[in-house]
């Protein structure tokens, strides 16, 4: 597996994770409802890679993109916005290896904490996150097509 920075030339196979990974994960979303906001939320647009303080990281296996990660620093704290792994990819690690990648680009920005945002009901993300050392701090809501939705927020403190 190689974990290597995002390029232009990745947002259609990102977009198509996260297309894939929505569908096979949020089954509280309506199938419309999830492709509108894919295509709304996976863009070059929404992810700038030219940002400061942007960090987007795509994992491939044999040439394919099989899982990406994103995340914002900003001051004291990051933000990690998106970890998605296809899900014919799911369990072989990907993620794991995608999160200490993230882990170590963000260091560089010397925050003191970093933030990851999901579904209140992801039971596998909030999991994960968990299992890293996360803990649930807060909680909020997202809008998606005019409904909301709770989302949970985990923090660790990087020392």
């Amino acid at each position: 597996m190689d974990i290597r920075s995002a390029t232009p030339d990745d947002f259609e196979a990102i977009t198509a994770v996260a297309r894939e990974t929505w569908h096979a994960t949020y089954d509280e979303l309506e199938a419309d409802m999830i492709d509108q906001t894919v295509d709304d939320w996976y863009t070059d647009d929404s992810m700038p890679l030219e940002a400061p303080g942007t960090i987007v990281l795509v994992a491939e296996e044999d040439g394919e993109l099989v899982g990406f990660t994103h995340a914002v620093a900003q001051g004291d704290k990051a933000d990690i916005l998106r970890l998605y792994v296809h899900p014919d990819h799911q369990n072989e690690g990907i993620g794991l290896a995608l999160h200490e990648r993230l882990m170590k680009e963000i260091e560089s920005y010397d925050v003191d904490r970093v933030r990851s945002f999901d579904f209140a009901f992801n039971d596998a993300s909030r999991a994960f996150y968990e299992g890293l050392g996360f803990e649930q701090t807060d909680e909020g809501e997202v809008e998606i097509d005019g409904e909301y939705y709770f989302e949970a927020v985990y923090t660790h403190d990087v020392s």
